[in-house]
């Protein structure tokens, strides 16, 4: 690759129109913007690599752009090329992770009292905020209360509810949602066509399903298959289980089939054996647990097979169809929270396995 950037960073979007997924998000901060309708404080809540951050900056080019069109920021203007590569002095992102105290803020707070040295408004993004401490969150909401004219606040979170309810109520507050299969995988065919790289659909659905949502991880987690791949071959589903660890949907398939014919000794001998082979027992207890969930929602619509199981072939998604036809309710229920609770168990147990083996000892005789 030409640089050293990581992909997410790469591409990450530097207008409006090149967000995905956010669309109600989007035009209203655009039409804010062309109408000048600024609010002095913004909430952004919703989960990980949704574009909390993406868009605040965005908002900064655009409430400080010299030439928005049509409330774009045109990002070739001296304002909105300082923002974009983090040198103008009007512009400050304070990550509340680490940067959670009561001192924090009060530097913030002596710096708002002073007009922007050069934009004509002073942003401050404050990312994870709700891990502000409370006496931290007391002083900020005395500067929400009664800020200068020149200033505004974006507050990005994801867990809004652990925030204090009067902050939130003097924000203008967007819920961000996850993204969906089919948007992350427009984004990461248009990485990999820039990036010059040729990789199957079947690959991108899997990447995709395996961010569970966060396009953010997606690029992450293109970025290591990218990095790792060498040769002109199409990247395919079997090169992104090697790179990463992926389990295969047939290893699955075939383990869910024992449960089911409640062979303990056969499903136990099977999980050991594919561990010896480099399977990683942690991912194996992950990707179990989905494909159960995948059964759990099927057993009560079948039409959602399409949606339910993207990057599945037809084949298998005829077998978890059948599958599901065959499972008792009670049973895959019951299955599904023993090996939720093994995935947890498995962080402290001494050998990692263990927990697995008794979740399949346990779903089978309770089943009897």
């Amino acid at each position: 690759m030409a640089t050293n950037l990581v992909l997410y960073r790469k591409y990450r979007p530097q207008s409006f129109s090149e967000v995905i997924g956010q669309d109600h998000v989007v035009q209203t901060l655009k039409n804010a913007v062309e109408g000048n309708l600024i609010s002095h404080a913004y909430l952004f809540s919703g989960p990980r690599g949704s574009g909390k951050t993406t868009l605040a900056r965005i908002l900064a080019k655009a409430v400080n752009c010299k030439n928005p069109k049509k409330g774009e920021p045109d990002n070739t203007c001296a304002y909105c090329l300082e923002i974009g590569q983090g040198k103008a002095l009007d512009f400050v992102e304070i990550d509340a992770a680490s940067n959670r105290g009561i001192d924090e803020i009060r530097d913030l707070k002596e710096g708002i009292r002073f007009a922007p040295a050069r934009l004509k408004y002073k942003v401050f993004v404050i990312d994870e905020a709700h891990q502000l401490t409370k006496e931290a969150s007391n002083a900020l909401l005395k500067t929400l209360e009664e800020p200068p004219s020149h200033a505004i606040f974006i507050l990005a979170t994801t867990e809004a509810n652990r925030m204090i309810s009067t902050i939130v109520s003097r924000c203008q507050r967007f819920d961000f949602k996850k993204l969906n299969i089919k948007e992350i995988v427009g984004r990461l065919k248009d990485i990999a066509l820039k990036e010059k790289v040729t990789i199957e659909d079947a690959a991108l659905e899997v990447l995709a399903a395996h961010a569970e949502g966060s396009l953010r991880d997606a690029e992450s987690l293109l970025d290591r298959v990218l990095t790792f791949h060498q040769g002109e071959k199409a990247i395919g589903v079997t090169v992104l289980q090697e790179l990463l660890g992926i389990v295969d949907i047939h290893i699955l398939a075939t383990f869910v089939d024992l449960l089911q014919e409640k062979k303990t000794a056969e499903a136990i001998d099977f999980l050991n054996k594919n561990l010896e082979k480099g399977m990683d027992p942690q991912e194996f207890a992950k990707n179990l647990v989905e494909y159960l969930r995948r059964m759990l929602i099927l057993k009560f619509n079948n039409e959602i097979k399409d949606t339910i199981a993207p990057g599945f072939t037809k084949e298998q998604q005829a077998k978890l169809v059948e599958q599901t036809k065959n499972i008792e309710g009670k049973f895959l229920t019951g299955t599904l929270k023993l090996f939720m609770q093994a995935e947890q168990d498995m962080k402290y147990a001494n050998i990692i396995q263990l927990p697995l083996e008794l979740a399949i000892i346990e779903s089978i005789e309770k089943s009897k």
